[in-house]
């Protein structure tokens, strides 16, 4: 009777978990926790759009260890990629410059050890030639990049692959080059800092094959998934934004004074509208699954990832295929954050050298 009652308990308490994180209950990180995560703790920065899924889901890990009175286990952080800078991330670690973005959360993985970064968010898979080969990237949900810009200025509702593609290789600089029937005015192309993730995708969806090279009419350097930037209040600006974080934002309220859409809608690609909001709001299949459709990834060591102690287990406990994100529990969360749960979660993949090395 008495466990049947502590189950039952336990079970009621990481439901209540999970139905906190998807109530919209703003998730900082760990720089408003009264202490610094511990030691053993795993500790995870890089990307702004998985940013604030990686907030609830560690709500949501760490409310369930207590739940189940777990009171040993190493409990799951993550920094965002901006706010106060240098940061501390858990006790005893190194004192580092807060990595804004998946290739910088990657390249501090790569230099510092599990005593500081035991993981890096990353809306990019591997690099070939540039990931370090002892990265593994586990995959874990679905996310899709498309466009916005402000609501009510000259930007269309869609563009085509083609039309982008001469946006940002300044081979059309107005609206009317690219229609007859749109404005005579100046576009103001944007894409995020040099480090992201979004950003990174974004060129290899329009380039294919090979990488796009934006032209010298783009402007590099705007925080990604962030409609509050100044320069997006402008009719004639349009940026990369990635539809899951949109989602969370626009729908479900994951929202905070610095990371908002603002005044910027998202986009149509090819005719194909990146949000279905019935019955609820959803990246759109046929976009997920389009060039413009990626996984997510957390990215660890590889010796650490395989293994068998502590540090191992407790990595495989979260992000493994049968670890926490995962779970039925990590796939509502991360729904609710406008990201799609896969079958390939918690599956490897790993860069792979250059050729002829």
């Amino acid at each position: 009777m008495r466990k049947t009652a502590a189950k039952l308990l336990a079970a009621a308490a990481i439901a209540t978990s999970v139905a906190t994180v998807a109530s919209g209950v703003a998730v900082a990180d760990p720089s408003t926790l009264p202490t610094l995560p511990a030691a053993q703790d795993i500790v995870g920065v890089g990307s702004d759009t998985t940013q604030e899924v990686l907030n609830g889901l560690s709500l949501g890990y760490n409310a369930a260890l207590t739940a189940a009175g777990d009171t040993t286990s190493p409990r799951l952080y993550s920094w965002d990629a901006t706010g106060t800078s240098p940061i501390t991330t858990k006790t005893g670690a190194t004192s580092i410059a807060r990595p804004n973005g998946s290739g910088a959360g990657i390249g501090r993985l790569e230099n510092l050890t599990s005593a500081t970064v035991d993981f890096a968010r990353s809306s990019r898979g591997p690099a070939n030639g540039t990931d370090q080969v002892t990265d593994v990237f586990v995959a874990y949900a679905k996310d899709a990049v498309s466009w916005a810009a402000k609501a009510g200025g000259n930007a269309p509702a869609d563009l085509t692959t083609a039309q982008l593609k001469d946006i940002y290789t300044c081979n059309k600089t107005t609206w009317n080059a690219l229609n007859p029937a749109w404005p005579a005015t100046t576009i103001k192309p944007y894409l995020p800092q040099s480090a992201s993730g979004t950003r990174a995708f974004f060129l290899k969806a329009l380039g294919g094959a090979v990488p796009l090279v934006p032209g010298t009419c783009v402007v590099d350097g705007l925080q990604e998934n962030t409609g509050t930037e100044a320069a997006l209040n402008d009719n004639n600006a349009l940026v990369p934004y990635s539809v899951a974080h949109y989602i969370g934002q626009v729908y479900y309220g994951h929202t905070s004074p610095s990371d908002n859409a603002g005044p910027v809608t998202i986009r149509n690609i090819n005719g194909i509208n990146p949000v279905t909001t019935s019955p609820s709001a959803v990246i759109t299949g046929s976009f997920s699954t389009s060039a413009f459709g990626r996984n997510v990834y957390n990215v660890v060591r590889s010796a650490e990832w395989t293994a068998t102690d502590a540090h191992g287990v407790a990595l495989q406990k979260i992000f493994g295929s049968n670890g926490y994100i995962c779970s039925t529990a990590g796939a509502t969360i991360l729904k609710n954050y406008g990201f799609l749960p896969i079958l390939t979660c918690g599956i490897t993949s790993q860069p792979q050298p250059p050729a002829g090395s």
